[in-house]
């Protein structure tokens, strides 16, 4: 079984930056991500990134964070910009394999006002 590590997360201002990173044990053969869940909302896709380079960002946070990863599709990483108090959430690190799922365990963002 994949575990993921985060780290990350924490108190920022509003269009301040934040990044995110989440080492995965073992690497992804086809995606990896980042979801989100704020207070009364659903969880959502915020950011993910296939294998083989292609990403794809929920609009509400498209032209603002940057998904990459590394080589090895062990590590994945999520840089914020121009953050808002809407993207106030626990942020999980996502890897996806043929039959299986895997989540990190959250870490809090904050966009205070």
């Amino acid at each position: 079984q994949v575990q993921l590590v985060e780290s990350g997360g924490g108190l920022v201002q509003p269009g301040g930056s934040l990044g995110l990173s989440c080492t995965a044990s073992k690497a992804t053969t086809y995606r990896m991500g980042w979801y989100r869940q704020a207070p009364g909302k659903q969880r959502e896709m915020v950011a993910t990134i296939t294998a083989i380079g292609n990403m794809n960002y929920a609009e509400a946070v498209k032209g603002r964070f940057t998904i990459s990863k590394n080589s090895a599709n062990d590590m994945v990483y999520l840089a914020m910009n121009s953050l808002t108090p809407e993207d106030t959430a626990v942020y999980y690190c996502y890897f996806k394999e043929l039959l299986k799922e895997y989540w990190g365990q959250g870490t809090q963002v904050t966009v205070s006002s």
